[in-house]
């Protein structure tokens, strides 16, 4: 074998190979589009207990790569998101720089990714710019125990109110020929008349399971309509046809009352460290907290500006499809669970 020939049996794959891997690389980067346009991510309070991570709401968090800087500040879960505008290609680095007067600045490098990288979820945790002192352990600390949150739950309900009676008659004469002279018996043999009845329950109530009955006279020489009240409502009516001897009818229903009934509920919160967690649902009203101070129970309503004397309370809604609101309660100085 020729040394020429040797050369080509050795190198004519590994070109082969290289060209092929170029072409590839060629082609993906043809068709890649960046990923990170848009950056995201939780702002949360840095603690070894995980228990203890609470998101931390109001960070300035400002994203910039060369001259472009832009700015967001998270919300109540902590969550924030920054959209850049122009392309970021792989192998760049976003500087993060997190802001808050209770927490020590905190900086991120964020390398860009290429597509066939996850997308990252960015976890910024904060050290708290001052260690929590034992100044208060210089006087007596009072004691909050035993707590408990009450509030109430509006939901519509129907009661039963009582019924409505109402009695009436047909006056009619029997065995005289109808002559095509309406009303008529059923078959157009007899002469018969017509009478019906009326219900009002009155304004909020409606009626449920009505009936009407022949109750004295030759009934089964009558007919009863019930379409007027068969599916209640406010206004009923029945309406019946006689075609022998007087008969007399009777309408009877259930009235029904429809309303908001107010419910109290509790439930009971947890604490991790000094902060007090708990949820409730979106119908909730009325909220207040129960408990002892000191070993002296006492009522402490939250209202809308979540003001307690011996804590501070913060509220956001969950994202969850039930948007239920999440509470959490730190105590002020002087106080301790």
């Amino acid at each position: 074998m020729t040394v020429h020939n040797r050369f080509a049996k050795i190198w004519l794959p590994a070109v082969a190979a290289a060209a092929v891997a170029a072409l590839a690389i060629f082609l993906a980067l043809r068709h890649w589009r960046p990923a990170w346009t848009t950056i995201q991510g939780a702002v949360i309070q840095r603690d070894a207990d995980t228990r203890k991570e609470l998101p931390i709401a109001g960070v300035l968090v400002t994203a910039s790569r060369g001259t472009t800087s832009l700015s967001a500040r998270s919300d109540a879960s902590g969550f924030f998101q920054i959209a850049f505008r122009e392309v970021i290609w792989p192998g760049q680095v976003l500087n993060l720089n997190f802001q808050h007067p209770d927490y020590q600045s905190l900086d991120l490098q964020i390398p860009i990714p290429f597509r066939s990288t996850a997308k990252q979820l960015i976890v910024a945790a904060m050290t708290p710019a001052l260690v929590q002192t034992n100044v208060d352990s210089i006087r007596p600390q009072n004691v909050v125990s035993n707590i408990r949150v009450r509030y109430t739950v509006n939901t519509e309900s129907e009661v039963n109110v009582g019924s409505a009676v109402k009695v009436f008659q047909i006056i009619n004469s029997g065995n005289v020929p109808c002559r095509r002279q309406q009303p008529c018996s059923p078959n157009g043999y007899w002469k018969a008349s017509a009478g019906s009845a009326e219900l009002d329950a009155g304004a909020g109530n409606e009626f449920r399971d009505a009936r009407a009955s022949c109750i004295a006279g030759p009934c089964p020489f009558t007919r009863i309509d019930s379409s007027g009240f068969v599916h209640g409502g406010r206004v009923i009516k029945a309406s019946a046809v006689d075609w022998s001897d007087t008969a007399t009818f009777l309408l009877e229903a259930e009235v029904f009352h429809t309303g908001d009934i107010s419910d109290v509920h509790e439930s009971y919160p947890v604490v991790f460290g000094r902060t007090l967690h708990f949820t409730l649902p979106p119908t909730q009203e009325g909220v207040s907290l129960e408990a002892e101070i000191n070993g002296q129970a006492m009522v402490f309503p939250l209202g809308p500006d979540l003001y307690l004397s011996w804590a501070t309370c913060t509220a956001r809604s969950s994202s969850e499809a039930q948007k239920s609101t999440v509470y959490q309660c730190e105590p002020k100085p002087g106080y301790r669970f």
